[in-house]
């Protein structure tokens, strides 16, 4: 576990040492932030709800949603970059096991880029937009493991496009089409609750409304109480049940790289 936390150190300082990227991404977020802002009050003009759902309201779940979405990809991009160039064999066989390296530089990407960017633009959101904030501890805590749940499993859903590699030579027309049904799915386009019932039942079924959705309405306080927690054990299945898959499918592409002497 040691070896893993110092891959997520490292991969901090790594995304600590550009500066440039870090104000070209808040810059961006900025503009995202205004075109929310005024998109959605022109949507709202002469009116007062939308699928039961304030102004307020709708600012809040869009801006939650958009920092969310920025943390749901994973490390598919670099597994499948390996693969091609052919470092699999080398990372292979070294001590320690490839996708949990992968998964803790993640992490630590993450985690750095949500004390210098996310954080901030939420705290404009709240000043300068007006989006509400949970009124509650029991929200706070429930919202936190929720959107944990979201990124891990988002991170998971990635390492199955980047395992693929294996058994395709690019793999750039699988990652748009994962991204665009990751929009529509998880809820970082518009709320799920505004799309027709059919959508809503077909969604349930799958893991992607649990990467944004979830963590964000449980936030806006639409899923309270006892669904809540619910819908938390079922985000925690969806993780377990991606892992394992992800494992399969890993121990399938490295007995593929074994035979054929890599």
């Amino acid at each position: 576990m040691r070896k893993y936390l110092e891959f997520m150190k490292a991969s901090m300082k790594v995304e600590t040492a550009y500066a440039a990227w870090y104000w070209a991404g808040t810059f961006a977020t900025i503009v995202q932030l205004l075109i929310l802002y005024y998109f959605w009050h022109a949507v709202y003009d002469n009116r007062t709800t939308i699928a039961d759902m304030p102004l307020e309201m709708m600012l809040t779940y869009m801006v939650i949603a958009m920092l969310m979405s920025e943390y749901v990809s994973g490390v598919g991009n670099q597994l499948a970059e390996d693969i091609r160039e052919g470092n699999i064999a080398i990372e292979l066989m070294r001590p320690y096991h490839l996708l949990n390296k992968l998964v803790a530089m993640d992490l630590g990407f993450k985690l750095s880029s949500s004390i210098r960017s996310a954080f901030p633009m939420f705290m404009i959101a709240i000043f300068f937009i007006g989006i509400y904030i949970p009124t509650t501890l029991e929200n706070w805590v429930l919202f936190i493991i929720s959107a944990i749940l979201g990124v891990l499993l988002g991170a998971q859903i990635d390492l199955i496009i980047g395992v693929i590699a294996f058994w395709t030579i690019n793999i750039w027309g699988l990652r748009v089409f994962k991204e665009a049904i990751i929009r529509f799915f998880s809820g970082a386009l518009v709320p799920i609750s505004l799309f027709p019932l059919w959508f809503q039942t077909l969604s349930q079924y799958l893991p992607f409304q649990s990467m944004v959705f979830v963590p964000v309405s449980i936030y806006t306080g639409a899923i309270t109480g006892f669904d809540a927690y619910i819908a938390i054990i079922i985000q925690l299945g969806w993780l377990v049940t991606i892992f394992a898959i992800v494992r399969i499918i890993w121990a399938l592409a490295v007995r593929k790289v074994t035979i054929f002497g890599g």
